[in-house]
């Protein structure tokens, strides 16, 4: 079981890295891209979503490997498998599911709020999926496939809230620092809307974390036990 893990795991990890290099490649040729302005790449959540999976995918290599080698007793095997249930449930899967429903519910709506369409002549439609569609079904197929424990649900939204908080964070100081909006559609909000644009997206990723709760749960049995449920245990 390890080892076919450990297969399905070293595919998914070669994807994330092809898509991440294949990101770099693409959008360092093309001179208008945003890439080349103030935070190159790292001021797109897209980006850093891609690179998170990768990280993460690298990390259930790394514990399959330890497992096959050596026993899932050994500390570091229980080191890194703490890692990747945090990772993924407090990270991975909420930010993950959010960066496909936003990025297509605004696409959807008026694509040059967030993927102006001179972007088509720059990105290819295979890498556009890869960076903004794919990244779902990969972290279904981990629901599924493997089971996470949650860890307490202050924490894991409290950590999430932080993740939030510097992302915001990182936006607004690339504009004062740039003068430049990371996404167009912050360049047509006034404060009010603004502040309104970034409540609403907090309230939308909150809910994906309870959604990778409710589906581990429902898939595995497990995951974070209700207070009700831990009381009864007791």
């Amino acid at each position: 079981m390890a080892a076919l893990g450990l297969v399905l795991h070293v595919g998914l990890l070669a994807w994330c890295v092809f898509g991440v290099w294949q990101n770099v490649v693409i959008t360092g040729l093309a001179q208008g891209h945003g890439a080349h302005t103030y935070g190159g790449r790292w001021k797109y959540l897209t980006f850093i979503n891609q690179v998170l999976q990768a990280v993460f995918f690298g990390i259930c290599v790394s514990c399959d490997l330890v497992q096959l080698c050596f026993s899932i007793r050994n500390p570091l095997c229980s080191f890194l498998t703490r890692l990747k249930d945090y990772a993924f449930t407090v990270l991975v899967f909420p930010v993950g599911v959010f960066v496909v429903t936003s990025f297509w519910s605004i696409y959807a709506y008026d694509r040059e709020l967030v993927y102006p369409k001179v972007l088509d002549s720059v990105i290819p439609v295979w890498l556009n999926h890869t960076m903004h569609t794919v990244i779902l079904p990969l972290v279904l197929i981990e629901v599924f496939a493997y089971s996470h424990q949650y860890p307490g649900r202050k924490s894991g939204l409290a950590l999430l809230a932080v993740f939030c908080l510097a992302y915001l964070s990182w936006i607004l100081w690339v504009h004062y620092a740039a003068d430049i909006w990371v996404y167009p559609i912050l360049a047509k909000l006034d404060p009010v809307g603004m502040t309104v644009f970034f409540a609403a997206s907090f309230l939308i990723v909150v809910p994906f974390y309870y959604l990778g709760e409710f589906l581990t749960h429902w898939r595995w049995g497990s995951g974070r036990p209700s207070k009700r449920r831990r009381k009864k245990k007791n």
